[in-house]
């Protein structure tokens, strides 16, 4: 267990106010989500059969939680981790053409995750996916749609402010883009972990690029699943937290793998039996559109604007007894 204790910790806002803010913050973010980005609401599975390959691998070591179903006998159904290549399917069952895209609100169980103040083994985001042409597999579609999300965050921040004066996080007025490499090249004694902060205090807010390949130092930055983002043209959006004085995670996107790209990082990650599951085989095949996507956290969007110090303050989830009465005993009121 890894728990951080802020100093003189207060969290501004009553248990109650604050669940009257949480809903304010998810319902207001995703109707401006919607409209900004052109994305259209709808209904996800929590779990998906195994042999689908539609689950997200993450850094393929996590176990996702496994069951059958009587309806089912002889499959195996999984929770899903993210619904990162689900979406691409339903857009293509669904329709959709380029420009138009879908949300939806995506809840998962990591059994895997360490228990800290930013990680619960529960997981809720908004996931999103948008139909692209393959000449939109760019750079600067990338930063583009990136700096879009940053302005709705940055709108919600002063949507908060106007209802929750007392409690609300500033935030940098600007988002600056770096490549892993860059990151290596700048610090090269660090750790991947060490880079992310030193780089997002420096400068508030940054969106890491090319995360998933190897880089010179011989190691990737983080691990990326190879089936979803093309490792060339994904990120994440980091923003400083003074509270745990690190780097918060907000939101993990990219542009999606494409036949060539897919192929590649199967052969790099050492998957390609992959190619043999139904998923795979359609987008190998070019049956599949062009897409960008990627995850928002509710819950770390609330943390970030309500400036809490726990993930456990703004979700219900488990947490070991220890770190609830360590909490409790300052401050931190976990739901």
């Amino acid at each position: 267990m890894k728990l951080i204790i802020p100093e003189h910790y207060d969290p501004k806002l009553s248990v109650r106010e604050t669940q009257e803010a949480i809903k304010y913050i998810r319902d207001t973010f995703q109707k401006e989500l919607g409209k900004e980005m052109n994305l259209e609401r709808i209904s996800a599975p929590l779990f998906v059969n195994k042999n689908s390959g539609l689950n997200d691998n993450l850094n393929g070591v996590e176990r996702p939680v496994q069951f059958d179903l009587l309806g089912v006998p002889g499959q195996t159904m999984e929770v899903v981790h993210s619904l990162a290549k689900w979406k691409r399917m339903a857009l293509h069952e669904y329709g959709f053409l380029p420009g138009e895209g879908l949300y939806t609100n995506m809840n998962a169980i990591r059994r895997d995750e360490e228990f800290d103040n930013l990680h619960s083994c529960y997981v809720d985001q908004w996931d999103w996916e948008k139909v692209i042409t393959r000449e939109d597999r760019t750079l600067e579609t990338l930063k583009d749609t990136v700096r879009n999300i940053f302005k709705i965050i940055k709108h919600m921040e002063h949507e908060v402010w106007y209802k929750y004066p007392q409690a609300v996080k500033q935030l940098p007025e600007d988002i600056t883009f770096i490549t892993s490499q860059e990151l290596e090249d700048r610090y090269p004694d660090k750790s991947s972990k060490e880079r992310e902060n030193l780089i997002t205090k420096e400068l508030g807010c940054v969106f890491l690029m090319k995360i998933g390949d190897k880089l010179k130092g011989g190691e990737p930055h983080d691990g990326r699943a190879p089936d979803y983002d093309d490792w060339q043209l994904n990120g994440d959006i980091l923003f400083w937290f003074d509270h745990l004085d690190c780097a918060l995670e907000i939101s993990s996107m990219g542009i999606r793998v494409d036949e060539t790209s897919l192929a590649d990082q199967l052969k790099k990650a050492d998957c390609e039996d992959r190619k043999d599951l139904p998923y795979h085989k359609m987008l190998l095949n070019g049956e599949l559109p062009c897409t960008i996507g990627g995850g928002i956290g509710q819950s770390r969007l609330c943390m970030l604007l309500l400036d809490r110090a726990h993930v456990g303050e703004v979700q219900a989830s488990i947490w070991p007894e220890e770190m609830r009465e360590a909490c409790r005993k300052n401050n931190i009121f976990l739901l």
